[in-house]
């Protein structure tokens, strides 16, 4: 479950800055259009790969259940620390992405 959390987080705050506004708060300028594709692609990738960890390990029925959960808990995460703590999104993205590997490796 630890994986699909650092994956679904990382995917949100991809898809948080393909955003002009988002993108120019938390990193001072907004993103060109090829950035912009760019940071929607891998957004959308990481919350497209994300139910497949879950699914694969438990099965449809609950692996889905748990994704969805999941899902909310990395979106309110993003959501509650994005208009207070900007710049902690940014590195809980970072070391999610940097602890990812790991938790593939803790998970089989």
């Amino acid at each position: 479950m630890l994986l699909a959390l650092l994956l679904c987080y990382s995917g949100f705050t991809a898809l948080c800055l393909s955003m002009d506004r988002h993108h120019a708060e938390l990193l001072g300028h907004k993103p060109t259009a090829g950035r912009r594709k760019l940071l929607k692609l891998a957004g959308w990738s990481l919350l497209a790969v994300s139910p497949w960890v879950l699914v694969s390990r438990i099965g449809w029925g609950l692996g889905l259940v748990e994704w969805f959960a999941v899902l909310m808990l990395s979106a309110l995460l993003l959501v509650l620390l994005l208009p207070y703590r900007p710049r902690l999104v940014l590195a809980l993205a970072g070391l999610s992405l940097l602890a990812s590997p790991v938790a593939v490796l803790a998970q089989s």
